[in-house]
């Protein structure tokens, strides 16, 4: 069951109050992550519980977590726990700013890796590529993310934004709640297989203008509610 607070700033921030849909969406969201190839032994991702909590789902290979095994809750203003892998002090930076977040996902897209080692990020090219408008940031360094201080610089770089491209290292999405995070990781990767396509035309492809994209990037017509039933389709729970 899902409803909402107001912060003092007028944003309104989802709450989960059932632990337990919260466990069977962080663990939907990191199996269809694995189904679709957009993780292999290395990710995770997590979905807000409250101002000051996030579940991330269990330090496990992502699309081989079991019905029975959950995920850990984690303080955003707290070291975090013993047992869960050190880059989740992404997730704890970035929901510790933003208070409109509710899922963020860490994974490792093949292509956007390819494409990152260029030194690129997928342009405004399609329809999916929009809701990335104007772009998508570069975290230009292929190291872990396992200080505070990496992760707060990390942070700051997404800024208002909803995704960065690390050089080498997978993405991270950040969204309204952890589905449209596994969204958007989706429509990421598709946005960076159209660049590389383009890649060997890249002066000659046609970039969407900010106008076309803000029109083009519209959530009417269940386009994430859809997406999310293909990504989680005959997901055993």
């Amino acid at each position: 069951m899902t409803s909402a607070s107001n912060l003092q700033d007028g944003t309104v921030l989802p709450v989960i109050r059932d632990r337990d849909e919260s466990e069977i969406i962080v663990r939907r969201a990191a199996r269809a992550l694995g189904r679709h190839g957009l993780v292999h032994a290395y990710g995770h991702c997590s979905q807000r519980l409250d101002e000051k909590h996030f579940l991330v789902c269990a330090p496990r290979p992502m699309g081989t977590i079991p019905n029975e095994v959950n995920g850990t809750v984690v303080a955003i203003d707290k070291p975090l726990p013993p047992d869960v892998l050190g880059e989740v002090r992404i997730h704890r930076e970035i929901y510790r700013r933003r208070p409109d977040v509710g899922g963020i996902v860490r994974s490792m897209p093949p292509r956007a890796m390819s494409l990152s080692a260029l030194g690129r990020t997928p342009r405004m090219l399609h329809g999916m590529g929009a809701y990335f408008s104007p772009s998508i940031p570069l975290w230009n360094d292929p190291q872990l993310i396992r200080s505070d201080e990496s992760a707060e610089q990390m942070a700051e770089l997404l800024g208002m934004g909803c995704a960065v491209v690390m050089r080498g290292n997978g993405t991270v999405v950040a969204a309204d709640s952890v589905q449209d995070a596994v969204v958007l990781t989706w429509y990421l990767e598709d946005s960076a297989r159209i660049e590389l396509d383009c890649l060997a035309a890249a002066d000659e492809v046609i970039v969407l203008t900010e106008t076309e994209a803000k029109a083009r990037a519209t959530r009417s017509g269940r386009i994430f509610e859809r997406m999310w039933d293909y990504l989680t389709h005959g997901d055993p729970e």
